[in-house]
């Protein structure tokens, strides 16, 4: 092999750098033990609400020492950006999509016009969306084409509005209106997307995603980790409020007063707690930890509260004060005190005090004291700004104009009125945040336009400019689809997934040296090193893994094995010849890497299908699969070729690459494939009939994905009679409502199409209302509706994890799952003939992988209903499908592949040449198939009921996988070629 050293190097480099990445979440993991720790220990169990107060002091003690140093090189603040994403399975919290209503930005483009053409169009697309898989705007600009009659979207009742008048007018033709509203509605959604972004940055969770999907309007966000659900789903699905308000002077005496009032009075109103006796600590952390609760909780040395907390406000601007962004949430409660406010003069009595938004970077924020009034009402609402532009000042600085309507100009002209003549400023605040804080310095604003100027950069205008729009079209966001796991199933998960994990490792590991002995001992460190490789580049790329991506690394580990076993039956081949250990060895490697190469292929280009089709925890599998693909080619080609090397290069050293016991198996076999061939098709075509007469006639268990509705699993403290609870509920919800055990006898999974046409955040409440008061007598007494829910807390019981899929996003899903599929299969039909060049190794290699597809659904129709466990048609089954035809075209092609080379030597001779390479690969392929579903299976047992169903597909799938290569797609191969070709007289 040449370029040892750089092999040496750049492997050494590629694992430091995996141990440094990787070490940011070890850091993480240790200093949130340690708050775990500090927390349990300050609060018992006996005080009430305990769980929440541990997790406020928790969040208290890592902002304190979020800064210190660790290690020399970084703090736990920084660790925490770099640390290993873990997904919504493994942390728990909520994944959403949501739909923004183009049907309302079109009606708000509109003014809420009542044209009734207008208006039926909107009818008929409401209708034509249900069944169609186009965009809401294609759909409406379809219906109203078919109506229109002499209407035009032109008309000045439609679109040739005041608010549009900029861009559209009256002579303007449909197809030239058409691309303008496109871009405005587009507009509308990353109006939204930058509110919710806004909304979710401050919501307090680490590490959230949020992103757009395409250009259907559909946001995905993720919150890993949030406990507060029913705060999270209000946050996402209301609608943004944009306000405009006068801000008093900062020089204004009646605040001033209040301010040193609310001072003296906190100096007699915070608690004084008189700190513990200091005990001599045992260690530096320890005595960390007792310096950061003195300090969060005792107040008392503080002399002035207040005022200790404030900084003083930039003198020429219109803030009252600022602070330390850390402190906002102090001076807030402080603020909200009963007793304070009752201090506010009579002239001011209505203030109304709103933070800024603190820009990146920044560690100072204003604060400022809007003029509210008793129904606390903003001067102006959003929602008549009629369009907002990023532009340039007359001194070339980034800047936002904005335009109203004729109701915001005449109400825009008076509050600047009253700004100029009382010298104050006008706040622009949306969602609850000073977005600026202009003055007026030219009298009233007359028209509705106006400029907004301060020191923002260009992106930041940008910014501001979407969030105007956004107040001017109330788009609703709608909750289509949504997982919501509690933090005790995701502690589970984590628990499950890595005990499954480290069997099967150790599985692997033990069989490699028993199989192989000393050559077996380089593989296992060429594997764990990839494992290491694996999840350093998982961190380096940012990815989130999930469980999935758990059960990927370790089919990862099974596909490494095949890499070695491989390598290793070719060199033992080569020694058979009689050839000397070196060149064997070289010939071993060389021999080896093509099949090696053409599996591998295959397999990634199904997880790339994969990662194209699939979302969420289904991605996260495709994306280690890809990882692992990469990396074990890596370890497998070059790091064992390194230790092999190495070893045999030293002295009177003689590597066998098996043991005493394993020597002769698989030796001197020579079983007629060929000849059974037609046993083979009678036994497979049953098979699929039977399958084939169960999938038309009970069919499949769908899952939520793919027909929409809603599922709890719902875990008890004793064990529960479904059927009994599922007569329950149908009563309540009507009929269709599936209750079935999942996993233990204590927990249920409960499936609805109850309202599942209607959205909103009311609808689940209601549901879970009806599930608590129909569960009630089950739960154990004293348990309330907040206990019950999501998010109440490391419970044991109760829900612990929903899903929401509504009727639209299931059709999509049920396509991208068909496409999956159907585009797998034409990749690698395409690859096969490219390599193999003759169409009937392609026919081959599809027949084998549709007879394995068939005979997998054919077991999950007829079994469904039967097994223990979930055995129900979603993502995460597609994903196990799509790994299956990864597995068999893996099998089928390391077979073709020996095929292809003893043709190129010795010819066909009517089949027995294909048996001898049949008989040649058997080794490697019972070697490879049985190590891989002995992995699977620890999975199967040790991973979690989320993961059985998964696992169970994958286990038939690799069982008729390596059933199919010898016997389906190797003969469908020799079948179909010429019968000269079959005698050898045609080569």
């Amino acid at each position: 092999m040449q370029n040892k050293g750089l092999i040496k190097l750049f492997a050494f480099l590629f694992g430091l750098v995996s141990i440094y990445q990787l070490s940011y979440t070890f850091i993480t993991n240790k200093v949130e033990k340690d708050a775990t720790v500090f927390a349990t220990n300050k609060i018992s169990e006996s005080e009430e609400d305990y769980l929440a107060k541990r997790e406020a002091l928790e969040a208290r003690y890592l902002d304190s020492i979020g800064g210190n140093s660790i290690l020399g090189f970084t703090n736990y603040d920084e660790a925490k950006k770099k640390e290993l994403n873990k997904g919504l399975d493994l942390k728990g919290g909520i994944n959403v999509t949501l739909q923004i209503s183009v049907k309302d930005i079109l009606k708000g483009l509109a003014n809420n016009t009542k044209n009734p053409v207008f208006n039926k169009a909107l009818a008929d697309a409401d209708a034509a969306s249900k069944n169609s898989d186009a965009t809401y705007i294609d759909l409406f600009f379809e219906s109203f084409d078919k109506i229109k009659g002499d209407t035009k979207l032109a008309s000045p009742d439609i679109f040739a509005n005041k608010g549009l008048s900029d861009v559209i007018n009256f002579q303007m033709t449909d197809d030239q209106v058409k691309p303008i509203i496109r871009t405005k509605i587009d507009e509308s959604i990353v109006s939204a997307f930058e509110v919710l972004r806004e909304r979710i940055d401050g919501f307090g969770v680490t590490q959230p995603n949020i992103q757009r999907e395409g250009n259907s309007g559909r946001i995905l966000v993720e919150l890993p980790g949030a406990r507060d659900i029913g705060r999270a789903q209000d946050l996402l699905s209301s609608t943004a409020q944009l306000e405009f308000w006068e801000t008093y002077k900062q020089s204004n005496p009646s605040l001033s007063t209040f301010l040193q009032a609310a001072n003296e009075k906190l100096k007699t109103l915070v608690e004084v707690e008189k700190p513990e006796e200091v005990v001599k600590p045992e260690s530096e952390l320890d005595s960390l930890l007792s310096d950061v609760a003195q300090d969060s909780l005792d107040f008392s040395q503080e002399v002035n509260p207040l005022f200790s907390l404030l900084i003083p406000a930039n003198p020429n601007g219109n803030a009252l004060v600022s602070a330390a962004i850390q402190d906002t949430a102090k001076i807030g409660e402080y603020l909200r005190m009963k007793e304070i406010r009752r201090l506010i003069p009579a002239d001011i009595q209505f203030v109304k005090f709103v933070w800024e938004r603190p820009t990146e970077g920044s560690e100072i924020v204003d604060l400022y004291a809007l003029k509210s009034n008793r129904d606390n009402t903003p001067r102006i609402s959003g929602d008549v700004v009629s369009d907002a532009s990023d532009t340039f000042d007359q001194y070339n600085k980034p800047a936002v104009t904005m335009t109203m309507n004729t109701k915001g100009a005449k109400e825009w002209e008076k509050l600047t009125g009253d700004a100029f003549n009382n010298q104050t400023g006008i706040a622009i605040v949306l969602d609850n945040k000073v977005y600026t804080a202009p003055g007026v310095s030219s009298g009233p604003i007359s028209g509705g336009r106006s400029e907004i100027t301060g020191t923002f950069t260009i992106n930041e205008t940008k910014d501001i400019a979407n969030v105007l729009r956004a107040g001017k079209l109330p788009a609703s966001a709608e909750i289509i689809q949504s997982e919501i796991v509690g933090p005790s199933l995701g502690q589970e998960a984590i628990n499950s997934g890595f005990f499954s994990f480290m069997i099967a490792m150790a599985i692997v590991l033990v069989w490699m040296v028993f199989y192989y002995g000393k050559a077996g001992i380089f593989a296992d460190i060429a594997l764990l090193l990839n494992i290491l490789l694996i999840f350093g580049v998982l961190v380096s790329l940012n990815a989130v893994l999930t469980l999935p991506g758990i059960a990927g690394i370790v089919l990862t580990i099974g596909m490494s094995v095949d890499a070695n076993v491989l390598i290793f039956e070719r060199i033992k081949e080569e020694l058979a010849k009689g050839k000397g250990q070196s060149q064997a060895i070289a010939d071993g490697f060389g021999n080896a890497l093509s099949s090696i190469l053409d599996a591998n292929i295959t397999t990634g280009l199904t997880a790339l299908i994969l990662f194209v089709f699939g979302s969420g925890p289904i991605k996260g599998f495709a994306t280690t699969l890809l990882i692992g693909i990469v990396t074990s080619l890596f370890t497998a080609i070059f790091i064992t070729r390194l230790l092999v090397d190495w070893y045999v290069s030293g002295k009177g050293r003689k590597l066998d690459f098996s043991t005493a016991m394993t020597k002769n198996l698989f030796k001197n076999i020579n079983i007629d494939f060929l000849a059974k061939r037609k046993i083979a098709y009678i036994a497979s075509s049953i098979l699929v009939a039977i399958g084939l007469f169960s999938l038309f006639t009970q069919g499949l268990q769908q899952g939520v994905d793919f027909v929409g509705g809603r599922s709890y699993t719902v875990r008890f403290e004793k064990m529960v009679n479904p059927s009994e609870i599922a007569s329950e509920l149908n009563t309540v919800f009507g009929s269709g409502t599936n209750v079935k055990t999942y996993g233990e006898a204590n927990q249920i999974k409960i499936t609805t199409p109850y309202k599942v046409d209607v959205e909103g955040i009311e609808v689940d409440n209601e549901i879970q209302n009806k599930l608590y008061a129909s569960l009630q007598k089950y739960l154990p007494d004293g348990t309330s509706f907040e206990d019950f829910t999501i998010g109440s807390g490391e419970k044991s019981i109760g829900i612990l994890q929903s899903v929401k899929v509504g009727p639209t996003i299931a059709d999509d899903i049920k396509k991208n799952a068909f496409l999956a599929i159907i585009g797998s299969l034409a990749v690698v039909f395409l690859y096969i003939l490219f390599r193999f060049r003759k169409w009937q190794f392609s026919l081959g290699a599809v027949a084998a992988v549709f007879h394995d597809i068939l005979i997998v659904l054919g077991v999950f129709s007829i079994f469904g209903k039967l097994m223990p466990f979930n055995m129900e048609i979603d993502q995460a089954f597609i994903a196990a499908i799509l790994t299956v035809i990864g597995y068999s075209l893996n099998d089928t092609v390391v077979v073709f592949d020996r095929i292809r080379e003893i043709i190129a030597e010795k010819g066909w001779k009517a089949g027995e040449n294909t048996n001898l390479a049949l008989n040649s690969t058997l080794s490697r392929t019972l070697n490879t198939s049985m190590t891989t579903l002995v992995v699977l299976l620890a999975i199967f047992i040790f991973g979690g009921e989320s993961l059985r169903g998964f696992m169970f597909a994958m286990i038939i799938g690799i069982i008729v996988g390596t059933y199919s290569s010898l016997f389906i797609a190797t003969p469908v191969m020799f079948d179909t070629l010429k019968k000269k070709t079959q005698l050898g007289k045609e080569e």
